[in-house]
């Protein structure tokens, strides 16, 4: 479990526990808890992140910095996270829960969610080998505003669906949704959103386009 993110006043959020939640209700609690936060269509302060306020989301929730463009490190992460690869995640990249073919879309996607900044959702599967049964995923990623000198954040949770099997466990990407946050009055979104859970893809980066959400 996530040990500290920071004090704040917020309570308890909403139950991500038990088997009958399903992976987007989990999404949209650690979502809900962040846009909350946001004062003015601003990003949330790092230091307004309380457990409390996610509390039963805590094990599938991750928090990560911006060490160069495209790459981002575990600052903390949950037990489920820790599990899929058999290891604490602290100080490890976020591309180490990826397969090597999606790490450099996965880079270039989260560049866009510090630089935008934006909000980005990711359709996942895991590779299926003997002792490795089905396992897809989804995962969430929110920029925050950090203090002055502070690597660029953010609060990211992952949730899985299917038995984890042998660890290690890594992902290919099979969907992405990007949305920027606030100043430019668009929003990208994909020609045809993901159904989770969606089959890989042979091709490498998922058709998007942009559109305005004024008019």
């Amino acid at each position: 479990m996530l040990t500290f993110f920071g004090k704040g006043p917020h309570g308890k959020g909403g139950d991500c526990s038990g088997s009958s939640t399903d992976m987007l209700a989990v999404l949209q609690v650690v979502r809900g808890y962040w846009e909350a936060l946001r004062v003015a269509g601003g990003l949330p302060q790092r230091s307004q992140i309380d457990p409390r306020g996610m509390a039963d989301c805590l094990d599938k929730a991750f928090l990560i910095e911006q060490i160069a463009p495209g790459l981002a490190r575990f600052r903390l992460a949950g037990m489920a996270l820790n599990d899929l690869l058999g290891m604490d995640l602290r100080g490890m990249p976020l591309s180490a829960l990826l397969e090597p073919v999606a790490r450099a879309r996965m880079g270039h996607e989260l560049e866009q969610v510090f630089a935008s900044p934006a909000i980005m959702e990711v359709w996942l599967e895991a590779e299926r080998s003997v002792g490795r049964p089905a396992l897809s995923g989804r995962m969430l990623l929110l920029p925050l505003a950090g203090a002055v000198g502070e690597p660029k954040l953010a609060l990211g949770c992952l949730v899985t669906k299917g038995q984890l099997g042998r660890q290690p466990r890594r992902f290919a990407i099979s969907g992405l949704v990007r949305e920027l946050v606030a100043g430019s009055g668009l929003r990208v979104v994909p020609d045809a959103e993901p159904v989770e859970p969606a089959p890989p893809r042979s091709s490498g980066r998922a058709e998007l386009r942009l559109v305005s959400s004024r008019g």
